[in-house]
């Protein structure tokens, strides 16, 4: 049984960049109902059970049909909020180095290129979805969008940071100020775990 992790800060940390409101509903209710329906969906796959996130997502294809599309969406939507939390930092306007910085300025020239690129990923994503920072397989940095609660995970891909741009994510401050939100994550990216994890795939 999969179960909801807890914020790794208290709900009002990430203010005023995100709201308390929205931190509460998104983490108790959204994230709590794809955990209770993956749930649901593998009661009745005795094969699956007992498998970690990555390997369901990773094979999808090999799900029964029946409880497929489900596995896909509520596993996805577990496993990508579950990034997403610990992706966010308390303490504002970090910025990464070490590693991480140097594949950066490798694959996107400059920070100001990269974050151009994040952006425009998650402002032209149609609908709702997710941007995401990913390593592929020869271990270069990536941006893709996704609809969805589509992972990155399904197509090979080790996602590092991603942007949550459900209307559920935002609506209660940004209204339909998406462009706003987008910006306004930039001050809460906890470089420190993204670095962590590039380093930890690219090893």
């Amino acid at each position: 049984m999969f179960t909801l992790p807890e914020l790794p800060y208290r709900y009002d940390a990430l203010e005023p960049y995100i709201d308390v409101q929205t931190m509460t509903l998104h983490h108790d209710k959204h994230h709590q109902t794809y955990v209770d329906k993956l749930n649901a969906a593998l009661e009745s796959q005795p094969d699956w059970q007992g498998k970690d996130l990555d390997e369901l997502l990773k094979n999808l294809d090999k799900i029964p049909e029946v409880s497929r599309a489900a596995v896909r969406n509520h596993g996805g939507g577990h496993a990508n909020h579950s990034l997403f939390w610990q992706i966010l930092s308390p303490e504002h306007d970090l910025k990464p180095d070490g590693a991480l910085d140097e594949a950066i300025i490798r694959d996107f020239r400059d920070m100001s290129s990269f974050q151009a690129a994040f952006t425009t990923a998650a402002m032209n994503q149609f609908g709702s979805g997710w941007a995401w920072l990913v390593v592929d397989q020869a271990k270069k940095l990536k941006v893709m969008a996704l609809p969805n609660q589509d992972s990155p995970v399904s197509q090979g891909l080790t996602p590092i940071l991603t942007l949550d741009v459900w209307e559920h994510a935002y609506y209660l401050k940004y209204q339909n100020r998406r462009n706003e939100y987008v910006e306004n994550f930039w001050h809460v990216v906890n470089w420190q775990e993204v670095g962590r994890r590039f380093e930890q795939v690219t090893a």
